[in-house]
């Protein structure tokens, strides 16, 4: 069944192969964020030294730098190893964070074992739309070169 125009428009899809099994691509993607995210991406003063997902349904999804300071992004929305986990995300157009999870977008990566020692990932941003005035190009950001697909080709080369 085809999607409606309206949802397309207010969500990014990203699909990834990986030659890594669902287990691993999971632990990488969730335990070891901060060694493949990329360093430009962060919103705190300092640089982060770590990413954080807190490993259970409501956990934190943060960025902590040497100093101890934390930046949130989000927190887990769904927890289900190795096949998906869902986050909110609460940086705005003007990547500040806003707490108000009415104005909170969600990412959804679900892990999909394809053939002996592979995984498809495939991952959802949707509900941009929640972010209010100037969601489109919160939206154009995230599925620019250096959005999702550069995050995606980040994680897979740590993989390697």
């Amino acid at each position: 069944m085809a999607e409606p125009m309206a949802a397309k428009a207010n969500s990014v899809r990203k699909t990834l192969n990986v030659s890594v099994p669902i287990e691993r691509a999971f632990t990488a993607f969730t335990e070891e964020m901060g060694a493949w995210w990329p360093a430009t991406h962060h919103i705190g003063k300092e640089p982060f030294a770590e990413v954080v997902v807190e490993p259970r349904t409501g956990g934190r999804w943060f960025e902590r730098a040497a100093d101890g300071s934390e930046c949130e992004w989000g927190r887990v929305l769904a927890w289900e190893p190795p096949n998906r986990m869902a986050f909110s995300w609460h940086l705005q157009a003007d990547w500040k964070f806003d707490p108000n999870p009415e104005r909170a977008s969600e990412v959804e990566i679900r892990f999909i074992a394809d053939g002996a020692g592979k995984t498809r990932v495939e991952l959802e941003h949707r509900g941009l739309e929640r972010h209010g005035a100037g969601w489109e190009q919160l939206r154009t950001g995230v599925d620019s070169p250096g959005g999702w697909t550069f995050i995606l080709e980040n994680f897979a080369k740590a993989l390697n």
